[in-house]
């Protein structure tokens, strides 16, 4: 399953709708994009974040790269708790009629890295977007670093 800014899709066509026949089985929800309403305005973050870039782009000064990573962090801080909660009540909230289940089990999918559910290993790693995004991250950070380094050489 592929999670993008503005939809959710499968590798394949097939992939989502074999995720969603197996989660039937034990009482999950269907995912589909439209049941997800962060994908709406995730977009528009998306291009704050853009925008704040050409912003400091044009107004090069220590302060917007310090608002850019204050930016980068409560975003990627804010969407990673949401994407938890969604993965919480995705996995907590099951059908009590559902035809398989396993009393005490949960099957909340792992915010980052694998975890073993029944027969399945569940894997959730951050695809381009997400490495272009810490990426970026690094970048301010160093640019900061780099600043900071050139004013005290300067001083001396």
């Amino acid at each position: 399953m592929q999670i993008w800014i503005n939809k959710i899709t499968g590798a394949t066509p097939y992939d989502l709708k074999n995720i969603n026949l197996l989660n039937h089985y034990i009482g999950m929800q269907e995912i589909v994009s439209e049941s997800i309403p962060e994908l709406l305005f995730m977009p528009y973050v998306l291009g704050y974040l853009i925008f704040g870039a050409f912003i400091t782009e044009i107004y090069p000064k220590v302060g917007m790269a310090i608002l850019g990573i204050i930016n980068l962090l409560l975003v990627g801080l804010v969407g990673l708790s949401d994407f938890w909660r969604w993965e919480y009540n995705y996995g907590h909230n099951l059908n009590p009629e559902a035809p398989i289940i396993v009393e005490g089990m949960a099957y909340q999918p792992p915010l980052l890295g694998c975890k073993e559910m029944l027969n399945i290993t569940a894997c959730s790693y951050p695809s381009y977007g997400g490495l272009i995004l810490g990426l970026s991250l690094v970048a301010l950070v160093y640019i900061l670093w780099d600043e900071n380094r050139r004013k005290k050489s300067n001083v001396v």
